[in-house]
């Protein structure tokens, strides 16, 4: 039994850092890709579908406070650990997309670009950037005219316009280099 992980937000100036993990087992999700190479659409459909059909899944979630605190390498880590710990179900290996081996470990094997080969692993991708795009949704709700609901925190041209005209808020990590910007204007 093979437990997928991947992570989203990992690159985004605002919000967590979500990773998923997923136990597929003999079910068969036909058509399954990296959440990137999907429409909104069809990653909700999957994710669904996922949820629905996996013999588990969880997320796990690092805070913007946690991001800033540690670095974002150990709050991916952290974030990670924390989806793989929710995990009932026994497996026999881990399978996380990247090359940053941050797990001592011989059941976990990172391999670079996993979440384009092991559907476990696309599994994990799709779940973890559904969730984070509607947290990022729902944050929009108490930070209007942010747009995160657009942007999902990523340093876009209208996120950074937005900041520069509301201002840094709770949200964003502020010791990412774009934020800096905006704090030491």
């Amino acid at each position: 039994m093979i437990l997928g992980v991947d992570e989203v937000g990992r690159g985004s100036i605002a919000g967590p850092v979500v990773s998923a993990a997923v136990i597929l087992g003999e079910n068969k999700i036909f058509g399954l890709k990296d959440s990137k190479d999907l429409s909104e659409k069809k990653r909700i459909e999957f994710s669904n579908q996922i949820k629905e059909l996996s013999l588990e899944w969880s997320i796990g979630l690092s805070s913007v406070e946690e991001i800033d605190k540690y670095n974002i390498r150990e709050a991916t880590k952290l974030s990670m650990i924390r989806a793989i710990s929710k995990v009932k179900k026994p497996f026999s290996k881990i399978i996380i997309d990247g090359n940053d081996n941050f797990f001592n470990d011989k059941s976990v094997e990172f391999i670079i670009k996993a979440d384009t080969k092991i559907r476990e692993v696309m599994a994990a991708s799709i779940i973890a950037k559904v969730y984070r795009d509607q947290y990022m949704t729902e944050l929009e709700n108490k930070f209007k005219g942010y747009f995160f609901d657009r942007h999902k925190g990523y340093s876009t041209k209208l996120h950074k316009s937005m900041i520069k005209k509301y201002g840094v808020t709770n949200i964003h990590r502020k010791s990412f280099s774009p934020i800096k910007q905006f704090l030491n204007e």
